[in-house]
């Protein structure tokens, strides 16, 4: 049986100085369950990562998708090292900012400027602020999960913190249901500055939603946003906003662009882009350079090897066998399989009295201990291999009965060895 020992250790000493022992909710305590999880690694290679204790995993969870190519991708860290010898940070901007933005602009649809922030809320919030100044209105329409920044984390459950006035500007609406977003736009008429959503996360577009959504977001004279900081250069070179056909007014960048390399982008049409000139969008380290030299590598293995290609068709070996294993052990009252396939999700139900987060807790158990790093998601990488995709599924052969023996037949509290997690909040 694996140890966590050394993992437990260290998470009491960085508990000492950092509260909650993480930068990332995500990669806390508060999302493995404690005394069946490793909560800290010491390195990863391709679709590979070791932790404390020497345990190695197949990783599916990829730092939060934002690794696209691997971990340690050759030609991303050559780039890195080449571009370290030049020099990280300068007085002025460096010549690489232009060439990355130049090779947005040419893979992705709406994208006619670009900027450039560090991490995804960034690039959200600047999305905001610009259509804001644009629309010179306040309120915004959300779905899906856009950052930790007020405007929108305020409009969760997770708004403490947050002014009162700031939380009134924000109002969720429902994926799939353009009947809800109408409802919120004709409940402030003319008064909303964006409409802004992840254009897929667990569940496909129906036909005409998105361009529903773009529709009447002009209609009420807003502009609409497509944040496609995970789905973009994963779903397909140009995002998501190039599979489903519909071009966003903006779109923000982050997780696939980079490797994993702290950057993240805001792009759009030109005439909005402008007003970044008058609106203060600006880092000191907006112009970074090794992380623009992971972008540049990236996004030339992009357009020069099948990544996407290659990541779909492993993505749909996982949703079919997955679906495969679900009705062979049962378990479909529990458990289902959304979303797409470079970005899939196991969805769990309450059951017999048994919570979902339970059954969470349970499955997580079971495969950290088999060596598979996930916590119900299949981010998958360029380097997932074939044989890595055997592994997941053996293991899921494995682990599958076990969640019928805890969630259906009763047995749950005798086979989880530790306290079942609890809900953070809900984003999607």
């Amino acid at each position: 049986m694996k140890s966590f020992k050394r993992s437990e250790e260290y998470l009491a000493r960085a508990e000492r100085t950092i509260p909650l022992g993480s930068q990332t909710f995500s990669k806390s305590r508060t999302q493995f369950p404690y005394g069946v999880s490793p909560y800290f690694v010491t390195r990863a290679q391709g679709s590979r990562v070791w932790d404390v204790d020497g345990n190695e995993y197949i990783d599916f969870i990829n730092a939060l998708c934002s690794v696209t190519l691997g971990h340690n991708d050759p030609d991303v860290t050559a780039a890195v090292r080449a571009q370290l010898e030049e020099g990280v940070i300068f007085s002025l901007p460096h010549t690489i900012e232009a060439e990355v933005a130049e090779l947005i602009c040419e893979m992705v649809p709406c994208a006619e400027a670009v900027r450039f922030g560090k991490n995804g809320s960034d690039a959200t919030a600047g999305a905001i602020r610009l259509a804001r100044a644009h629309t010179g209105r306040d309120r915004v329409a959300v779905c899906g999960y856009h950052g930790w920044q007020d405007w929108y984390i305020g409009s969760t459950a997770r708004h403490r913190g947050v002014p009162q006035a700031t939380r009134d500007l924000t109002h969720s609406f429902a994926y799939n249901d353009l009947d809800s977003l109408r409802a919120v736009l004709e409940k402030h008429p003319r008064e909303f500055a964006a409409v802004i959503l992840e254009p897929m996360n667990t569940t496909e577009p129906k036909p005409g939603f998105l361009q529903g959504v773009k529709d009447l977001a002009h209609q009420h004279g807003a502009l609409c946003v497509f944040d496609e900081t995970i789905t973009g250069f994963r779903y397909a070179n140009g995002g998501a906003q190039q599979l489903f056909g519909v071009t966003p007014d903006l779109a923000t960048f982050g997780k696939g662009l980079a490797n994993g390399y702290p950057v993240s982008a805001l792009a759009g049409r030109r005439d909005v882009m402008k007003l970044m000139e008058e609106i203060f969008f600006s880092f000191t380290f907006g112009g970074e350079t090794l992380s623009l030299a992971a972008a540049r590598a990236t996004l030339m293995k992009l357009k020069t090897q099948d990544v996407i290609g290659t990541v779909r068709r492993r993505g749909e070996r996982v949703i079919a066998g997955t679906r495969a294993l679900i009705d062979k052990h049962g378990i479909g009252e529990l458990l289902s399989v959304m979303g797409q396939p470079a970005w899939s999700f196991l969805v769990m139900r309450d059951v017999n009295g048994v919570s979902q987060f339970a059954s969470k807790t349970l499955f997580m158990q079971e495969v950290l201990q088999r060596g598979i790093l996930s916590f119900g998601s299949h981010n998958l990488s360029y380097a997932h291999s074939d044989a890595d995709i055997d592994r997941l599924l053996a293991v899921y052969d494995q682990v599958f009965p076990l969640l019928r023996q805890g969630a259906l037949e009763g047995r749950m509290n005798e086979l989880l060895r530790c306290k079942p997690l609890e809900p953070l909040f809900r984003v999607r």
